[in-house]
């Protein structure tokens, strides 16, 4: 649970790290005379992007906790988003209780841009794309198989999920009414509470429950109303708002502060970067989630510790009667615009408490973070950090071998070895848990990439000469090899592609491969071609099954199921034609090779006939691949025809030698 909770941390400080931008548009928006039309202008602009946070959360769950990382895991993300927020609209909610408008429970008006609805959906998604992204439906719904299934699952799901709130959120958000309620009569002790559950309620979202009680009129507090409104009493009216000055302009801010100085060493600069524009939207405009979101899943014990700082601050704030308030959050901005309202009490005193508040923040959080040894940013331990075991070389091993003994270590060695296969370009791995392999140090083998599938699948893209990887690989396992920790990361071995015969300055033109429809090498469904992980290239799904050489060259290589070929060109370039994704598996059926090694070819030669039936009926996609794997020696590759029909004749691309 906690390395889950961390990873939801990481996952957060990519749409986090958007916030302080929109807090200073905020911020200055609101410093600005509000009769400027740039003030309203660039207070628009900021809450364009805080008003979708839970939006962004959603996004950004999913994709950083999806074992792939892949941009169909947002787009389910956004869907599972969306589902919710729109079925519990107190429109819809009228409709589906068959009652007025009116008469919905205000717990309603509170999903749309709720954050905890992002992080359920995000994490949802997440989810779910790791266990169905690669299911395979019947060939009738074959086009929602895969990735397409996904969004289509999230939005069954959530709408489960949606039931259940529908009774559950109005139940949760009326207690928390009746707890605000209760806690009104305490007084000073009353606001300290309240500070404390508003802290505590922010990932859920229901603290806007809390909120209406005492900064609304809900309950007849209306702080924020009668402060501004000069009503009331002074040194009562805002007390319930004046304590938050001193944490978010000088606690948060120290609290920042100790998390840089508790980040490693080689991530201070990372952290610093972060917990500078955190500290600052927090002194300036009062919003805190850029540092509160950035530890209150990697360290969730110190966000609690902040809830009873902030629950403090709030009391003492309101027992000795210094008040402020705010409109926008308690920052600068808003503090000087009350410091002259006349119902205003002490609020210089604020200051003081303020740098009371960051002694108190800097050296409890700090002593936190070490008695507990708490994962705050810069802190966590990623694959990177792990220790690096490798096995051990010798004078005698060629580059297939090293890069062999670099993969078996960190794929985790023999025990959690199953299954060791290969492809064209990839090695295709079954492992007893992909958890324990490092991506760092296995690419640290020279690798192109490193796809993680989900918890026992792994693919490790090598390039056309992974059969003897793969090879030295098997013998490494079925010699039980040892790998023993060092203590410093392997350097990466020679490159498996010898550019020595490369001519500077040649330009090879690629023809298509085949009739059909010419696709975008990014559009292709395999994310080894479409993250040009092996190189840059074209795709055509074809129409018939007549393939032909791309390019002038010599055939290098056929590989032994059949399904793709290597040529060299003249000038040195090194080409894949691969034919269909996954076809591998087909062990050569589909495949008639029409040439053989060695053999010269110009473009327009036919170089296999295929039978595309025979690999749609396994289930496989026909994209016909092109790719130049060994990009490297490549300056220049202009495209010619994107996106339309095309004949074998027809100029696709052209590239130039360095």
């Amino acid at each position: 649970m906690k390395t889950y909770l961390q990873r939801m941390g990481r996952s957060l400080q990519l749409p986090v790290a958007v916030l302080p931008a929109a807090a200073l548009l905020e911020g200055i928006g609101h410093w600005l005379p509000q009769n400027w039309g740039l003030a309203q202008f660039l207070q628009v602009g900021g809450s364009a992007i805080l008003g979708q946070l839970a939006l962004l959360f959603a996004v950004g769950l999913s994709l950083g906790m999806s074992k792939a990382k892949d941009g169909a895991a947002a787009m389910a993300g956004v869907v599972a988003y969306i589902v919710p927020t729109y079925v519990l609209a107190p429109k819809q909610v009228a409709l589906l209780l068959g009652i007025k408008v009116s008469a919905v429970n205000p717990a309603f008006n509170a999903i749309a841009g709720n954050v905890f609805i992002g992080i359920i959906a995000g994490l949802i998604a997440a989810a779910l794309f790791d266990r169905f992204h690669e299911t395979k439906l019947p060939m009738a719904l074959s086009f929602f198989s895969g990735k397409r299934l996904v969004p289509i699952l999230a939005t069954l799901v959530m709408l489960l999920v949606s039931v259940v709130l529908l009774f559950v959120w109005p139940v949760l958000y009326d207690a928390l009414i009746s707890f605000g309620k209760f806690i009104v009569n305490l007084g000073w002790i009353g606001a300290g509470l309240f500070g404390f559950f508003n802290r505590l309620l922010i990932p859920t979202g229901l603290h806007q429950a809390l909120n209406q009680v005492f900064e609304f009129n809900i309950a007849g507090i209306n702080d924020i109303g009668n402060f501004w409104a000069n009503k009331g009493t002074k040194g009562i009216t805002g007390m319930y708002l004046a304590g938050y000055f001193p944490v978010m302009m000088f606690g948060l801010p120290a609290g920042a502060l100790a998390i840089y100085k508790n980040a490693l060493p080689e991530k201070k600069k990372v952290t610093a970067g972060l917990m500078l524009a955190g500290a600052f939207a927090s002194f300036f405009t009062g919003v805190t989630e850029p540092l509160e979101f950035s530890f209150m899943f990697v360290a969730w014990p110190l966000y609690v510790i902040h809830a009873i700082f902030t629950g403090l601050s709030m009391a003492f704030a309101a027992f000795m009667h210094w008040t402020a308030g705010f409109t926008f959050s308690a920052g600068l901005v808003d503090y000087i615009l009350s410091f002259h309202m006349p119902i205003a009490n002490k609020p210089y005193m604020l200051l003081v408490q303020g740098l009371v508040m960051a002694v108190i923040y800097y050296f409890g959080f700090d002593f936190a973070i070490k008695k507990f040894n708490l994962m705050t940013p810069g802190r966590e331990k990623t694959t990177d950090d792990a220790p690096v075991e490798e096995v051990a070389t010798s004078d005698s091993d060629d580059k297939y071998m090293v890069m062999a003994k670099k993969v078996y270590a960190g794929i985790g060695g023999h025990d959690n070895i199953k299954v060791i296969d290969n492809c064209t370009t990839r090695l295709r791995l079954q492992l007893d848990d992909t958890g324990n392999a490092n991506k760092s140090q296995i690419m640290d083998a020279g690798v192109s990439g490193v796809n993680v599938l989900d918890k026992t699948n792994i693919q490790i893209i090598v390039g056309t000469e992974v059969q003897f990887v793969a090879d030295d690989l098997k013998k490494l396992f079925d010699q039980n090899a040892k790998i023993e920790a060092v203590d410093s990361k392997p350097a990466k071995p020679a490159q498996t592609t010898s550019d020595s015969d490369v001519k500077s300055g040649q330009v090879d033109t690629f023809y298509s491969v085949a009739n059909g429809q010419v696709e975008d090498i990014e559009e292709v469904s395999d994310p080894t071609f479409a993250q040009k992980m092996l190189g840059d290239g074209y795709a055509v799904i074809p129409s018939d099954g007549k393939i032909v050489a791309p390019v002038d060259g010599t055939i290098e290589s056929i590989f032994p199921t059949k399904h793709a070929l290597g040529i060299k060109t003249d000038s040195g370039l090194e080409v894949l034609v691969h034919m269909g994704i996954d076809t591998v598996q087909l062990k050569g059926e589909p495949f008639d090779i029409k040439v053989e090694a060695g053999q010269q070819v110009k473009h327009g030669d036919q170089l296999a006939q295929v039978d595309l039936d025979k690999i749609t009926q396994a289930n496989k996609k026909t994209d016909m691949m092109v790719i130049i794997t060994n990009m490297p020696n490549v300056a220049y590759l202009k495209y010619r025809v994107l996106d339309q029909k095309t004949e074998l004749n027809q100029i696709v691309l052209k590239a130039t030698t360095k």
